[in-house]
C-alpha cells in the first residue's frame, strides 16, 4: 500500500475546502464564499485498498491582521514541512494581486514535490486558463500542472492518480473507513460557524467563534449548547436579529446538518456573548482552540 500526507495550500477563498470535500466524496471542512473560513488546519483521509493519502487543508495564507490572522498564516507554512506533496491552489494569474507571489517566494526553496493546480475552470475561458497555465509552468518549481473544477469534480480523479505517483509503500495511518481525525464536536462547531457566515453576509464575518460548552449522547437524542462569541455588543444584536430570527435560521440550519452528520435526532441551544478583541487575546485563542497554551 502506498501512503503519504498531502498539504493544501493557497490563497484565501481559491478552493482549498471544496477540493479536499472533493476527494473524499463527503463535506468533513466547512465552505463558503468568504476568504478565510477555514481557521484550523483540516485533515481528511482518503483511503482505497491500495492507497491511504491524508489531505491536510491549511487556512489561507495571507499577510495578517491580528493574532488570529498570524496563527493562520503559521499553522499554512508550517504544512510545507509535513508532507509528502504540496497541492498549491490558484484560481486567477499572478497579476490578480501579491498573494500567490509570496506564497511561490516560500515555494521555491521547498524540495518536497509540489503540483500546481489551477481551479475553477469552470469559470474560466480556455486562453485565460492557457496564460494561468504558461505562466506558473515557466517558473519550473512544479512537477506538473492540473486545471480542475472541485465543485464540479472535473478532473479530481485524474489529480489524486498523479499524487499517487510521489508516494512511498508504507502501513496506513488511519482506519479504512475514518475520513477525518477530527473529533464530532470540533465538527459540529465548524457547522454553526459557517451557518453565522452565510447568514450573516457581510456585517459579521471573522470576529466570531464558536465554542462547544456541552455535548450529551442520550438514546436518540444529542443535546448540544454552544457559545458564539463575538467582539462588539453592536455584533450581538446583527447575530441575534429582530426578534431573535437571524439566531432561529442558524441554529435550523446547523441542527439539520449535525443530525445528518450524527445519523440521531439533535436538541441545539445557541447562546451569543460579547467578548471584544478575542481575535488579538492569546488566551481566548487557546480556548477557541486556534492555537495551542
Amino acid at each position: 500500500m502506498k501512503t503519504g500526507f498531502i498539504g493544501i495550500i493557497g490563497r484565501p477563498n481559491v478552493g482549498k475546502s471544496t477540493l479536499l470535500n472533493s476527494i473524499l466524496g463527503e463535506k468533513i471542512a466547512i465552505t463558503t464564499d468568504k476568504p478565510q473560513t477555514t481557521r484550523n488546519t483540516i485533515r481528511g483521509i482518503y483511503t482505497r485498498s491500495d492507497v491511504q493519502m491524508v489531505f491536510i487543508d491549511t487556512p489561507g495564507i495571507h499577510k495578517p491582521h491580528s493574532k488570529l490572522g498570524a496563527y493562520m498564516t503559521e499553522s499554512a507554512v508550517n504544512t510545507f514541512k509535513e508532507v509528502d506533496v504540496i497541492l498549491f491552489l490558484v484560481d486567477s494569474d499572478m497579476s490578480k494581486g501579491p498573494g500567490d507571489k509570496y506564497i511561490l517566494e516560500m515555494l521555491k526553496d521547498v524540495h518536497t514535490p509540489k503540483i500546481l493546480v489551477i481551479n475553477k475552470i469552470d469559470t474560466m475561458e480556455p486562453e485565460y486558463f492557457r496564460r494561468i497555465y504558461d505562466e506558473y509552468s515557466a517558473l519550473g518549481i512544479f512537477e506538473d500542472v492540473f486545471g480542475t473544477s472541485a465543485l464540479e469534480g472535473r478532473n479530481v480523479d485524474r489529480l489524486i492518480g498523479r499524487i499517487e505517483d510521489f508516494l512511498q509503500e508504507g502501513p496506513m495511518f488511519f482506519p479504512e473507513d475514518m475520513v477525518t481525525d477530527h473529533p464530532e464536536r470540533f465538527i459540529v462547531s465548524e457547522i454553526i460557524r459557517e451557518k453565522l457566515l452565510l447568514y450573516l453576509n457581510d456585517e459579521v464575518p471573522h470576529g466570531v467563534a464558536v465554542e462547544i460548552e456541552s455535548f450529551r449522547e442520550e438514546p436518540g437524542i444529542t443535546r448540544i449548547g454552544a457559545v458564539i462569541y463575538c467582539e462588539r455588543k453592536s455584533h450581538k444584536g446583527i447575530i441575534i436579529g429582530k426578534q431573535g430570527k437571524k439566531l432561529k435560521g442558524v441554529g435550523k440550519a446547523a441542527r439539520l446538518e449535525i443530525e445528518a452528520l450524527l445519523g440521531c435526532k439533535v436538541f441545539l441551544e445557541l447562546w451569543v456573548k460579547v467578548r471584544e478583541n478575542w481575535r488579538d487575546s492569546d488566551i481566548a485563542l487557546s480556548n477557541f482552540g486556534y492555537k495551542d497554551e
